[in-house]
Order: C-alpha cells, then structure tokens, then sequence
C-alpha cells in the first residue's frame, strides 16, 4: 500500500565549494543536476515542490512551485522542510508526509520512498532518514506535517543541526549499500560533477522521463 507523500528538493545552498550560483543547475551528462534528481524522486510521490530562495524563475523549465525559506540568513536544510511543510499544510492539506532530498544528489534510489516508510512503521517512529553503509544522510529523510510548529519553534530558537532535532522525537534509519556506488553521493565541488558523470557511464541513470510525464505535471 502507498502512503501518500509528497517531495521536496533542497535547492537552497549556497555552493560555497562549487563556487557559488545555483548548484542544482549545474550540468552532468548535458543535463543540469536537478533534472537527475526529479527523474529519481517524481515517480515516488504524488507532488513535488522545489525549496530555493531568489528569484523562482531561474527554475521555471520544471513547471514546478517554488517556495523559499520563511526562516532568514540561510538556516540550511531544516528551514527548507519548513518551507515544504507550510506549503503542504496550505495547498495540500490532505497529505501527511513530505520526503526531502538534496537537489545535488543525482544517484538517489528508487525505492527510496517506499523503504523511508517501512522503517518508520517498523521502528514506531514520527521520522526516518537515509544512510548508506552505516553513514546517516539526515537532509533525505521522511517528514511528518505535524511536527511543523514543532520545527518552527526550533529553528526559531537557533536549532540547525538536523540530527539533533530530530532526535527529540524519533527517527528511524533505512540502509542501503554503497557498492557499486553510493547513492546518497553529493556533488560539492567540480570534480565530484566528473565522478558522477563516470558512475552514470556505468549504469547509474535512471529511465529518461519524457517532457509529457514530467514530474512537474503532478505538483498540483
């Protein structure tokens, strides 16, 4: 059974190691980051929305709702959940979890979803995150609604750890394998775009999603 979950794509940061700009827009394989990203998440959820701040037009292509921080000067991952979380609970307030990923993780598995649930049921827990190989990726984790004045008041009150807030409350950890590759890989910096290239090379992509099923066309 499917729970209904929508997505989000932390594309917020400021690149200071790719040296600056718009990581997500940066290209890998002639196409830019985010566009790896949605192809893996869209599938697994019902909606996706994009978290990044500036002018939202610079990512019109996916057709997508763009929201920004509420939480000023930066607060990193936490706030764009934040973000995510209010626009749910205004435009989609029928939905109860929110699925979060970085939008410079372009190898992301597809059952993601799918496996960040069952570990939260099995564990009896509000949250789960991701990890490979025993090593936790706390910004693509599992969400629910109903902590997000919960999470307000945190980041109102200067929390910016991830791991630390969520472990007020519970949170599960789904594991996955990082042979042949890692999926949570991140790329930083310039030299990581030629990694990822290489591992794509290999059988890393995922299936090509025509413009006719874009995952922008279910964010609605």
């Amino acid at each position: 059974m499917t729970v209904e979950t929508l997505g989000v794509v932390l594309a917020g940061g400021l690149a200071r190691r790719m040296g600056g700009g718009d990581k997500p827009l940066r290209l890998l394989a002639g196409r830019p980051l985010l566009a790896h990203v949605l192809e893996r998440l869209g599938p697994q959820v019902q909606g996706l929305v994009l978290n990044a701040n500036g002018d939202p037009a610079r990512f019109a292509t996916w057709g997508l709702p763009v929201v920004a921080d509420s939480i000023p000067d930066y607060a990193g991952p936490l706030a764009g959940v934040l973000a995510a979380l209010d626009w749910m609970a205004a435009e989609r307030p029928g939905v109860a979890w929110l699925v979060s990923a970085a939008g410079d993780c372009p190898l992301l598995p597809l059952d993601l979803v799918a496996r960040l649930h069952q570990a939260r049921a099995a564990a009896g827990t509000p949250m789960a995150c991701a990890a490979s190989e025993g090593q936790t990726h706390p910004p693509v984790g599992l969400w629910p609604v109903a902590l997000r004045d919960d999470l307000r008041a945190a980041l109102l009150a200067g929390e910016r750890r991830i791991d630390r807030w969520t472990g007020r409350h519970g949170c599960a950890s789904a594991d996955w394998p990082a042979q042949p590759h890692d999926p949570f890989f991140n790329a930083n910096a310039p030299e990581d775009l030629a990694l990822a290239e290489e591992i794509l090379a290999r059988g890393g992509a995922a299936p090509h999603i025509p413009a006719a099923t874009n995952p922008g066309k279910n964010a609605r």
